[in-house]
């Protein structure tokens, strides 16, 4: 068994749901516990029985419930010292494990990859997830996509990955200039076009079940994102035959998608 499930995606908060018979593991932890542990029980599971969280970047809608959570369920919180140094949290009584960006370590039958991306934090990574030879792949907050970024992705049973804002809504929306201009800079976020463009190459590499990821509730929408991306695969004349797309929601636990 292995298993992959969205329990929130945003900027207002993100936590995904790993497990195997023996493993359950948080991807980041920015709601509430409350929030949190109820999402978890409509999955028939609580945050009991976690075994460890790992952390892409310090941001507060990746981090938010990680106090609470460390320090009434003990469990086991995963990250680069960087990372560790830059959440604004009371970690003291947290078990804090460190590992390096790009580099692998294990949780019970997990074996999880590192990889850095490109965002504003202080060492944001993503994570291929490994079990019986079958690969889970996160990334997310990426301002653009590098090389080494497409490779940890080739091969991917399943990915996250970020589709974040359209751009004409962005430039006509409410948000600061310079808001406007982190998000779509470099070490900003994914457009939907940039998305589909990355999934069409991926395609080629075996990548065909893949839910689009941390949309902005301002500057984008589900159907958006899914219609501009399917349309950039199109474009390619590229065969959607075997292509499973889906968005993430945001407040609420997506489908189980069970890795075979």
């Amino acid at each position: 068994m292995f298993r992959f499930c969205n329990l929130f995606s945003g900027s207002s908060g993100n936590c995904s749901l790993v497990e195997t018979e023996n493993t359950k593991i948080l991807v980041d932890c920015g709601m509430s516990s409350k929030k949190i542990d109820e999402a978890l029980k409509l999955k028939d599971l609580s945050l009991k029985d976690i075994n460890g969280i790992i952390i892409t970047h310090e941001h507060s809608d990746h981090t938010k419930g990680l106090t609470t959570i460390s320090k009434n369920y003990k469990i086991p919180i995963y990250a680069n010292e960087e990372t560790f140094k830059n959440i604004k949290l009371d970690l003291s009584k947290t078990k804090k494990i460190k590992f390096k960006t790009n580099s692998d370590f294990e949780i019970n039958d997990l074996k999880i990859h590192s990889f850095s991306i490109p965002h504003d934090a202080a060492d944001p990574c993503g994570f291929n997830i490994f079990h019986d030879d079958k690969k889970i792949s996160i990334a997310t907050d990426i301002g653009h996509i590098t090389t080494p970024i497409f490779k940890a992705l080739q091969g991917s049973d399943f990915l996250l990955l970020e589709s974040n804002y359209e751009p004409e809504m962005l430039r006509c929306s409410r948000y600061p200039y310079l808001l406007k201009k982190r998000i779509m800079g470099p070490n900003g976020h994914l457009s939907n076009e940039e998305a589909g463009t990355i999934i069409n190459e991926l395609m080629k590499y075996g990548v065909n079940n893949i839910t689009l990821g941390h949309l902005s509730k301002q500057n984008n929408f589900p159907e958006l994102a899914y219609q501009t991306v399917m349309n950039e695969i199109i474009s390619k004349n590229t065969s959607i035959n075997n292509l499973k797309l889906n968005t993430a929601r945001r407040d609420t636990p997506d489908e189980t998608i069970i890795i075979k």
